[in-house]
């Protein structure tokens, strides 16, 4: 039987190490709560970039009323999914990716994980690159030398190098160990941005804020879209990597309101936020480099505060989305323990974040673009995989690791071609409603990008619905031998 990790030591979640590859958690070793997992999404959601993520709102003509309710059904509806999405981890007790297997078959799978983990790696490589950014800017502060980056590459690069040791050594050691350290963490970061955010309410400009007219409906619909896709969609494909370890008595209603409530109260307060600053400085939703404008708004002394708070955060982010992509990378057939796959995906973020800081000029917007773009293919997984999701109540454990075409998910030469097809014709069509690139200068804009759907970015919604219908009409949904 050919399997995709050497990685074949296992331990008990409680263990400081976590030496378990891929392979299904045994149920005599689930014994997590709901609970744990409010904390990981709460501290993955504590980043100060949600600020800018409002700023957007206002800047799209959004009143505060608006924004709040935007950021409220995108942010707590998107994560609602993302919790339904890990019941699925729940029941089989492996990484998102490798469940897809089942779905998708051995090789059909590649497709989607290749997909999730340029996406992991791609939004690494912002968080890495944002918050060595705020640790440059504290070095400036504290040793009076320049901000600008390139002129100081050895500080730099010790920069990024701090941020990236201290994600190895959270994200490599495993579940247990982040699981602790991300709740704990929540308390001594979430209490920094309680402080920043009290001066920042300081700045806001009320009168404008009050004088803001109501945008029309279709704004506030294409705003939520906007949240949801810039939050819970993105973490959708990673959610069964954390509850992977929850016990099988544990209800889904639970799974679905821990991801709800514990992302969903960080993000509705930083973007709601955001958008009152905006009111009164629009050019925050349009900044190159957030983290420096929002600093600006505060008074110096509280400058050293606000960057730590905005490097945790940006860490809190990086810890669950390394050990996701350590998953990811093994789930396309890398040979390695999963400690070595963490190594090699942040040494890859460590080389983006250099070329970005003291190379590229002028790159970052267009990479989060590309980036961003990635959504359609991810939503598409989403899709199906909910699908798949209301009538499988079982994952064959063996079939999971095996790759040979001898696996129990081997189906046609690979591939389950029902899935498959959805999947792919679900990216076709969420791209002919996408404008994909920067706003200014597109790469791509799709034929019906000019539609109402298309107009107001909704073309992930588009590609969910078709991923979805199509694979139900084809029989997807029924049930799984």
């Amino acid at each position: 039987m050919a399997t995709s990790t050497t990685d074949t030591g296992t331990t008990a979640e409680g263990g400081a190490l976590e030496t378990r590859g891929i392979e299904p958690v045994p149920v005599a070793e689930r014994h997590g709560r709901p609970g744990q997992l409010f904390w990981v999404w709460f501290a993955a959601n504590i980043s100060i970039l949600g600020l800018p993520l409002g700023a957007t709102l206002v800047a799209s003509g959004l009143n505060i009323t608006q924004a709040v309710l935007a950021a409220v059904l995108g942010s707590v509806g998107s994560f609602a999914i993302v919790g339904a999405v890990s019941i699925a981890g729940r029941r089989g007790g492996a990484p998102g990716l490798t469940l897809s297997r089942a779905v998708f078959g051995a090789r059909g799978n590649i497709g989607p994980t290749l997909v999730s983990l340029l996406s992991r790696l791609g939004w690494e490589t912002v968080n890495t690159t944002t918050a060595a950014f705020a640790l440059l800017s504290l070095v400036t502060i504290v040793a009076g030398t320049s901000p600008s980056a390139k002129d100081h590459p050895v500080i730099t690069i010790a920069c990024i190098a701090v941020f990236v040791l201290c994600t190895v050594l959270v994200a490599g050691l495993g579940h247990a160990v982040l699981v602790a350290v991300q709740r704990w963490a929540t308390w001594v970061f979430g209490a920094l941005n309680i402080v920043v955010g009290g001066f920042l309410v300081a700045t806001v400009d009320w009168a404008a804020v009050a004088a803001a007219a109501p945008a029309p409906s279709g704004a506030v619909v294409a705003a939520v879209g906007v949240i949801a896709a810039g939050t819970g969609i993105g973490w959708a494909n990673a959610s069964a990597d954390m509850s992977r370890y929850q016990s099988p008595s544990v209800r889904a209603g639970s799974l679905v309101a821990s991801a709800a409530a514990g992302a969903g109260i960080p993000l509705v307060l930083l973007i709601s936020l955001g958008s009152l600053l905006a009111a009164g400085d629009p050019t925050l939703a349009t900044a190159d480099d957030p983290v420096a404008a929002i600093r600006d708004l505060l008074p110096a002394w509280m400058a050293i505060p606000y960057l730590v708070a905005a490097f945790g955060g940006l860490l809190l982010s990086n810890h669950l989305s390394v050990y996701s992509a350590g998953l990811t990378t093994l789930t396309l057939g890398v040979r390695l323990p999963r400690v070595y796959a963490v190594v090699v995906d942040v040494l890859v973020t460590f080389a983006g974040a250099i070329y970005f800081m003291l190379i590229a000029d002028g790159f970052y917007p267009p990479f989060i673009a590309f980036i961003s773009a990635l959504a359609v293919p991810i939503t598409a997984w989403v899709g199906v995989f909910a699908v798949d999701m209301l009538r499988r109540r079982h994952y064959d454990p063996v079939a999971l690791m095996d790759t040979s075409r001898g696996s129990g998910y081997w189906y046609r030469g690979g591939i389950e071609p029902r899935a498959t097809a959805a999947w792919a014709l679900a990216i076709v069509v969420g791209y002919l409603f996408a404008t994909v690139g920067p706003s200014a200068e597109p790469w791509f804009t799709g034929p019906l990008a000019g539609t109402w759907f298309g107009e107001n970015g909704l073309a992930w919604v588009i590609t969910f619905v078709v991923a979805a219908g199509v694979y139900a009409a084809l029989g997807g949904a029924r049930e799984q031998r």
